[in-house]
Formats: structure tokens, C-alpha cells, sequence
């Protein structure tokens, strides 16, 4: 029987688990053992994996994060390392691995391709949904839906005080999740690293809210662009004298990763993962899985190197047309 390696890598998201459980039970189909590698890279250098069947990923589909775990592991920057990893993978009979990940982990596993000539496979998966080659990584619904909730009632306190309310959301150096939370709450101001508004425009917007007879406004930051804590300090001195009323902040933080994954991503993360190992049976090599207008397509893996995607233009236009 022929066998496939299968990690989770880099941060955790909804979905990881509906697509563990989609590449095994169709690698189950086409006859192929799945071995399961815990904690990412770790896994293949201390050789510490499981071996998964149909059985073994009944229940997971719902369930948030990875049951194969995840780990940073910094070994793997040297050449050592990754060649014990590629023997472990060697031993176990492995002849392809698949990587379910951003783009520093298919970067990680170009290199045994590179090195070593392993045939390997990438899902992508980020929240940030900024992974270059594809329009959609898995976790980004459920992160942005997990956003919006939070959002929504700290916009029913906001509304009864009468409240300038600064959000702070998860996009170090990406901002779909603020946009999209944006254009979904109704914020009045959405801030994000690729396109980011002077102050003074922050401050003429929360006074035209204020003068259209709105006694209060939701400000969305993606955390690349500033600390929710430091903005509602600068903000509060700066407009103190404009009668808006008090200025507050909240961090989301990890809650926008945690949970049960909405029914899109549950379904794109099985999607993707039938789709990689259907390819792969058919006789594809190195590759990542991408969704480009509308479809599941085919990409080589080192498409996604080097850059970031980035939103376009028209949707952030669109968001501050819509935010007053």
C-alpha cells in the first residue's frame, strides 16, 4: 500500500481538522495509507506520528484547530535537520507529503522537494487570507464571522453609551479581516496596513459621524497598523475638547482563531483537501492548492514565495463609501 505524509503547520485555524479528515478519507478511497505527523515539522524531525485511517477522523469535521497539533520549529532552518526529517520520511515509506499551511511552510517544504526530491503537496491555510496564488485560504470565513460577532455586541454597549468603540483585529501585515469585519459591522472608520489614513482623517470621520447625529462609532484596526490601546489614547487627547464621548478599546485576539469552523469553510477546507490528493493520484508533483475566480485549481508551489496578497483597491473604497 502506498503511503502519504500529512502535516498542520505554522498558526492554528477552523478547518485544519475538516481537511485532515478530507485527505484521509479520500486517500482511503483511492487505497492510500495517510501517516499523520505531530506538530508540523517537529513531527518529522523527532519522527512522531500516527498513523490515520477512515475510522480515526470520524468526529472531527466540526472541530476547531488540529488534532495533529502544531509547533514552530526553528531546526528546520538547517540543512541537518531537514535531512533527518526527509530519512524518517524515507523509512516510513512516504512518497509524497502533504502540508497544510501558509507560505512559510510550503517554503519549509519546497526545500525537501529541492533537496531531496520529494514530491510535495500545499493546502493553504491562514486566516489573514493573504496567501499569495489563491483567492481563499481556509480559516478566513470563520475568523472574520468569529470578528463580527464579537463586534456586534460590543456595538449594542457602544450604541447605549453613545460611545466612540476602537476594535483591534488580527492582520499583522494583511487587511482582509478588518475589511471585511468592517463592511459587515457597518463601522465608520476601518483601518488596514495597505492602505493607511492619516490621523487627522481618522479624526474628521469620527466628527462627521457625529455631526450626522450619530452618537457613536465603531473603529476597526487591523493590528499591523496600530495598538486598539495606543489609538484610543491618541484619539482621546487629540479630541477632547469635540464633545463624542468616551473613547474605549477592545483586542480580540485569539478568540478570531478558536471555534467550531462555519459550514464555507468546512466545505472549502474538504474541497481542497479532496482535490490535492485526487491530483496527486493522477500523477501531479509539487503543487499547491489554489481558488482562483470561483474554482479549485493547480499551481506550482513556489507561486506563493516571496509576496503577499493584497486587497484590491475598490474593496476598501467600497468599505468607507458605505461606513457613513
Amino acid at each position: 500500500m502506498k503511503r502519504i505524509g500529512l502535516l498542520t503547520s505554522g498558526g492554528d485555524c477552523p478547518g485544519l481538522n475538516a481537511c485532515i479528515r478530507a485527505v484521509v478519507r479520500t486517500a482511503s478511497y483511492y487505497g492510500l495509507e495517510t501517516v499523520g505527523f505531530i506538530r508540523g515539522f517537529k513531527g518529522l524531525v523527532d519522527n512522531d506520528f500516527k498513523i490515520l485511517d477512515y475510522k480515526s477522523v470520524a468526529g472531527i469535521l466540526q472541530r476547531g484547530g488540529t488534532v495533529l497539533l502544531t509547533a514552530r520549529e526553528p531546526r528546520f532552518k538547517d540543512y541537518q535537520y531537514r535531512k533527518k526529517a526527509y530519512e524518517n520520511i524515507k523509512k516510513l515509506g512516504i512518497d509524497a507529503l502533504f502540508v497544510i499551511g501558509g507560505n512559510g511552510s510550503f517554503q519549509g517544504a519546497y526545500l525537501l522537494q529541492k533537496e531531496f526530491g520529494l514530491n510535495v503537496i500545499g493546502i493553504p491555510k491562514t486566516i489573514d487570507n493573504d496567501i499569495f496564488g489563491t483567492d481563499y485560504s481556509i480559516g478566513f470565513d470563520t475568523a472574520v464571522n468569529n470578528a463580527m460577532e464579537a463586534i456586534d455586541k460590543i456595538k449594542d454597549t457602544t450604541m447605549s453609551h453613545e460611545r466612540v468603540f476602537i476594535v483591534e483585529v488580527m492582520g499583522r501585515d494583511s487587511g482582509f479581516i478588518a475589511l471585511e469585519v468592517g463592511l459587515a459591522t457597518g463601522a465608520e472608520i476601518t483601518l488596514i496596513p495597505e492602505y493607511p489614513l492619516p490621523l487627522h482623517i481618522v479624526e474628521e470621520k469620527i466628527l462627521k459621524a457625529k455631526s450626522m447625529g450619530k452618537g457613536f462609532a465603531i473603529i476597526v484596526v487591523a493590528e499591523g497598523v496600530a495598538s486598539a490601546k495606543e489609538l484610543a489614547e491618541i484619539l482621546t487627547q487629540r479630541l477632547k475638547d469635540k464633545d463624542i464621548g468616551e473613547i474605549r478599546y477592545q483586542v480580540l485576539g485569539y478568540i478570531q482563531r478558536g471555534g467550531s469552523p462555519t459550514a464555507y469553510d468546512r466545505i472549502m477546507a474538504s474541497k481542497f483537501g479532496v482535490f490535492a490528493v485526487e491530483k496527486y493520484v493522477a500523477g501531479e508533483k509539487n503543487f499547491m492548492v489554489a481558488f482562483e475566480n470561483g474554482s479549485v485549481v493547480l499551481k506550482p508551489l513556489e507561486v506563493s514565495f516571496g509576496k503577499i496578497r493584497v486587497p484590491n483597491i475598490k474593496e476598501y473604497e467600497i468599505n468607507n463609501i458605505l461606513s457613513l
